[in-house]
């Protein structure tokens, strides 16, 4: 079936939401994340589920737990319907936890598909329903190198670097 060039401009504003979410997690920028959702959606995560504001309260107690993370966002299929659409995107995020009782410095990496209802209302595509497929998980140790001193660092709020460039 042809697409029309609505149909590719719809396809690339349900792809940005996703790409703002990746961001807003690896940044813990909570506002940007609440944004890639319509007020009244839900999420199912598994070990939670609910509102909007049930899934930003769990992100903003989980996050801070992790030193960084980095949330790469892969295939992503869209099948349009109108004003509908649903969407699926695979996505392996790695989440760094520092040495603690639990084990040595690592990374627990997951492979995830987000499964989602889009809505498009007053011409904004939001998430109206997610649901969170775990395809693998696993967990390695890293080693012990030091950073290259000259790369800037990752911060995980509005002071990145990447918020501030022109």
């Amino acid at each position: 079936m042809k697409k029309t060039i609505e149909d590719v401009v719809a396809e690339a504003a349900i792809r940005d939401v996703q790409m703002r979410y990746c961001r807003a997690c690896d940044r813990m920028d909570f506002e940007l994340l609440r944004a890639c959702f319509h007020a009244d959606a839900t999420t199912e995560y598994g070990i939670f589920g609910g509102t909007v504001d049930d899934f930003i309260a769990s992100a903003e107690a989980t996050l801070p737990g992790f030193m960084v993370t980095t949330h790469n966002t892969g295939n992503q299929n869209i099948v349009l319907n109108g004003d509908t659409a649903l969407a699926e995107h695979y996505t392996v995020a790695t989440h760094r936890l520092a040495a603690d009782a639990h084990g040595p410095l690592r990374d627990f990496i997951t492979s995830v598909r987000y499964v989602d209802r889009m809505e498009c209302r007053e011409g904004d595509w939001r998430i109206a329903r997610r649901v969170l497929i775990l395809d693998w998980t696993r967990t390695d140790p890293v080693p012990d190198a030091p950073p290259d001193p000259g790369v800037p660092r990752a911060k995980r709020d509005r002071s990145d670097l990447s918020y501030t460039l022109p």
